[in-house]
């Protein structure tokens, strides 16, 4: 942000992973990718353990001559740390290698300013960088060196602090208005579906899980695809075809990460809460990574936080054309569906399975149809409800149909037409 003079960045990068004992499943391999998501020159890579961060370095200072070195033997110009540190760390860091310094938070928000495609995505990533500016302001960057505070030179950079706080106050407020106004068409929109009885299903997973492979393939959607996290950032809606179902709409969402900045939540609250507002979800794991159960617990962090976990999910193991091996068995987790989105496979199972938890019936349903009513064959037909037709002795229209309650209920209402049995199995 201008508000901060810091060194320019280059792009070979030096990765420091700081696995902290307080923390629980720490995966380095995932900032790697991040890293490779930003397209820099990954030239060396250190690794260091802490109890707690060092209040002035995060690292220790035999650490610290380590990086010097390595920055040096490298020819590195920027430092990227898979780790969260305060303003003041951050800028000694810098101090000390004369070269740009990025935490964990920047590295997501720079993701995330390069992917954001719709005027709402572009809002919600400036609004988390400027809410990310404003920490950095604590205790001054060294361009608030330059002048004196006021009355009584009460300290260096106190008034230029205080101007730069209401400059960015006043960014954010407007930020949010114009953000509050995207959203509330949002949420018209969610009202519209709401009215008309529309059920949402959505795609929920850790980012590059496949889940734009996966809604493509599901709605023959042209969802971006690309081997990087957080390709999709813009959710994308497309109406999905299930036998005996009316209004189902697919949603595909913004990827999840461990350790997402809350400031990213916060932002993406509205996007979100299209995950949070679905009758059901589509929780897509990568069954080809290693540590898979490690990333499902995760994304079930990131439920938790938006308050999705009640909703029905069902767990799809994507990716069957990459494993080698067994399939990975994932205690606790009841019937996961595994497909291949890029080869097709699995896919009829787990449209079932989306049809069965959205209601509709195991049972087909018999109907028998008045000579006339056309309107009524062709819109189960539409559905694609209809197994198979015969005609009656009288020129009556028998059809053997899958239907949820509601086209159950809807059969039952219309005069021309009769539900004759529901079959068991």
């Amino acid at each position: 942000m201008s508000f901060i003079d810091r060194p320019d960045a280059g792009n070979k990068a030096l990765l420091l992973h700081v696995h902290l004992e307080s923390a629980e499943g720490y995966d380095p391999g995932e900032f790697n990718e991040l890293t490779r998501s930003l397209g820099l020159d990954v030239v060396a890579e250190i690794t260091a353990s802490r109890r707690t961060p060092h209040p002035r370095w995060f690292v220790g200072s035999g650490k610290v001559e380590e990086l010097e070195r390595a920055f040096r033997e490298a020819d590195a110009d920027i430092l990227l740390v898979d780790q969260e540190l305060s303003a003041g760390q951050q800028r000694n860091l810098e101090k000390r290698l004369d070269a740009r310094v990025m935490t964990r938070t920047e590295v997501i928000l720079q993701i995330f300013s390069e992917r954001a495609r719709t005027f709402e995505g572009q809002l919600q990533v400036e609004l988390a960088q400027l809410k990310h500016a404003q920490t950095r302001l604590v205790r001054g960057w060294t361009h608030l060196d330059r002048q004196k505070g006021g009355v009584r030179q009460r300290g260096a950079g106190e008034t230029q602090i205080e101007l730069d706080q209401r400059m960015l106050a006043a960014r954010i407020r407007a930020t949010e208005r114009r953000l509050a106004r995207v959203q509330k068409r949002r949420a018209q929109g969610r009202r519209r579906r709401h009215r008309t009885a529309a059920r949402t299903v959505s795609l929920v997973g850790y980012t590059n899980a496949g889940k734009s492979t996966l809604f493509n393939a599901l709605t023959d959607g042209e969802a971006l695809v690309q081997n990087k996290l957080f390709a999709t950032l813009d959710p994308t809606m497309r109406k999905l075809s299930l036998p005996g179902l009316e209004d189902v709409v697919l949603a595909d969402t913004v990827g999840f990460v461990s350790r997402l900045p809350h400031s990213l939540v916060e932002a993406f609250k509205a996007t979100l809460e299209e995950v949070s507002n679905a009758d059901l979800l589509l929780h897509v794991v990568d069954a080809s990574y290693p540590q898979c159960r490690l990333r499902i617990e995760q994304v079930e962090d990131v439920l938790r936080e938006i308050g999705a976990e009640e909703i029905p999910c069902i767990f799809v193991l994507n990716k069957a054309d990459l494993v080698t091996g067994e399939v990975p068995v994932l205690q606790g987790i009841e019937a996961p569906v595994l497909v291949s989105a890029l080869e097709g496979s699995g896919l009829d199972l787990l449209c079932a399975r989306i049809a069965a938890a959205l209601g509709v019936l195991p049972a087909p349903v018999h109907v028998v149809l008045a000579p006339d009513a056309g309107s009524t064959r062709a819109r189960l037909y539409a559905l694609g409800a209809v197994l198979d037709e015969s005609v009656t002795e009288d020129g009556r229209i028998a059809l053997r149909v899958q239907a949820d309650q509601r086209l159950l209920e809807d059969l039952r209402r219309e005069p021309r037409c009769s539900v004759a049995s529901v079959k068991k199995g």
